[in-house]
């Protein structure tokens, strides 16, 4: 059972936010008006408080979501953010994120093997919930379709950047 001992600070630090950069991706991928982009921001922020009162989360996801309560974790993160995103353009926050979440992936198979299947899965999936939570193209959120192209296409790389997880595809809400 993999956990924060397994991975240096900064590893960890990254594995906390990746739910935040799967989210980033899709926003980023079609930014709408002010309330898709806050429905999409907010949507990592639920996943991670439904990883903590889910019975079946894994223990690393447990963990990370545990952790992002840490004040010296938010810190952390805050940082990585900021030496990673700072300064960039919407498609340039898109495709540091793909890279991102491809190097999580690579991370996960390396230090935590045993999870990596099911956290990768949960990663896709904090994705795809962003993608559904704001609708595109409408007005103060009516109208508009539920995942746009661009949507659908980022989490096809987000899909490929972790190595196609269980799930991938499956269950995306139609336009």
């Amino acid at each position: 059972m993999a956990s924060k001992s397994n991975f240096t600070p900064e590893e960890w630090s990254r594995l906390v936010a990746s739910p935040v950069v799967a989210s980033m991706a899709i926003t980023a991928a079609d930014p709408g008006g002010l309330w898709s982009l806050l429905q999409e921001s907010m949507s990592s922020g639920w996943a991670l408080l439904e990883a903590k009162q889910d019975a079946q989360a894994t223990p690393l996801v447990k963990a990370v979501a545990d952790d992002i309560t840490n004040a010296e974790t938010r810190n952390a993160v805050r940082e990585s953010f900021q030496s990673q995103f700072k300064g960039s353009q919407f498609a340039d926050v898109k495709r540091k994120a793909i890279e991102e979440l491809h190097a999580i992936s690579s991370l996960l198979d390396a230090k935590a093997p045993d999870e990596a299947a099911a956290f990768k899965s949960w990663l896709w999936s904090v994705a795809q919930k962003s993608a559904e939570a704001g609708k595109e193209g409408g007005f103060l959120g009516f109208g508009g379709i539920a995942v746009s192209d661009a949507e659908k296409a980022t989490l096809a790389e987000i899909a490929t950047a972790l190595g196609n997880p269980a799930g991938s595809g499956a269950g995306l809400a139609e336009t």
